[in-house]
């Protein structure tokens, strides 16, 4: 029984697109530094017209992180080895880009927070696992949970997507490997309501995950934590308007920020943040409708946090 168990995880992983041994680099071992530079960046270029092909899919998924976020929700990454770290990684970048709480994007990983930094080998292979860090996550059926996996079958992360949607929540799965037979796109696996799939081909170096499918996998994580704070009104036109600045580089940014949109000098910049208590939203309020810091603030609650409605009401 177990051999035959082996044998079709064996079929399985063999018949996957990333796991396939890609022809321009068969004999990458025989070439100078230069020319196996040429054959990873020319591989590399591919990455974003595949994502392309998925911009409808990630728009669900930006959408309905939207809404989680309106209704008090959060949004939560899951995966293995460089896929679990790309989602903690782009998790960890939304409180000081946009101003997040820390709950609101979330990232867990197989084999707990010390597989961030030192593999933890057969944590993948446990659905159980995955279903049991959905629950200790606290997910609720107003989150949006994201699983990450280069392969598409991780067991770790499809256990917990099948936890996440018993709970309720909206699924949606990132992968590098095209729909098997039966499946769509649009999400036909029961506990999967959305599947991104920028499928990039074989790796220049066969079944390293960590190269085109994790560039892949990183543009598109990029894209939903950036589209859905911009329809959050977390930006300005393209500038980050909610910032925290925790380092002199960002303090230095939001003065920045008020100078070219209010239209003042640095010293008057500096004085608007300390009234507006470092916020930059509201500083940019009060100084394009000469108001106080109370009367800005009431105007951004009233616009819904969007600085440009504000400015309009």
């Amino acid at each position: 029984m177990t051999g035959e168990m082996d044998a079709s995880v064996f079929e399985e992983i063999s018949s996957l697109v990333t796991e396939g041994r890609l022809a321009s680099s068969r004999e990458i071992d025989t070439l100078g530094t230069l020319e196996v530079l040429r054959v990873i960046h020319e591989e590399d270029r591919l990455v974003p017209l595949a994502v392309g092909e998925c911009l409808g899919e990630i728009a669900a998924v930006v959408d309905r992180v939207v809404d989680s976020f309106r209704g008090g929700g959060s949004l939560v990454y899951i995966g293995a080895g460089t896929s679990g770290r790309l989602g903690i990684l782009d998790a960890s970048e939304c409180p000081p880009t946009f101003g997040t709480d820390p709950g609101e994007v979330r990232g867990l990983i197989a084999g707990g927070m010390e597989s961030v930094f030192r593999a933890k080998e057969g944590a993948e292979d446990d659905p159980d696992g995955g279903r049991a860090a959905i629950d200790e996550a606290g997910v609720r059926a107003v989150d949006v949970v994201v699983g990450i996996a280069a392969s598409r079958r991780t067991p770790y992360v499809h256990g917990a997507l099948r936890r996440a949607k018993e709970i309720g929540a909206f699924t949606a799965l990132v992968t590098c490997n095209p729909a098997t037979s039966g499946e769509t796109r649009a999400g036909a696996i029961p506990f999967i309501d959305v599947i991104v799939a920028p499928v990039v081909g074989p790796e220049v170096i066969s079944g390293s995950t960590r190269m085109k499918a994790g560039t892949a996998q990183k543009l598109v994580l990029n894209m939903i934590t950036t589209a859905a704070m911009i329809r959050r009104g977390k930006t300005y036109g393209n500038l980050m308007i909610d910032l925290r600045p925790g380092s002199r580089k960002l303090v230095e940014r939001g003065r920045r920020i008020v100078m070219e949109v209010v239209g003042v000098e640095y010293d008057a910049a500096v004085r608007l943040l300390e009234k507006a208590g470092g916020r930059v939203k509201t500083a940019l309020v009060m100084g394009l409708r000469s108001v106080d810091a109370q009367e800005a603030e009431r105007l951004l609650e009233r616009a819904g946090g969007f600085v440009r409605r504000a400015l309009e009401t």
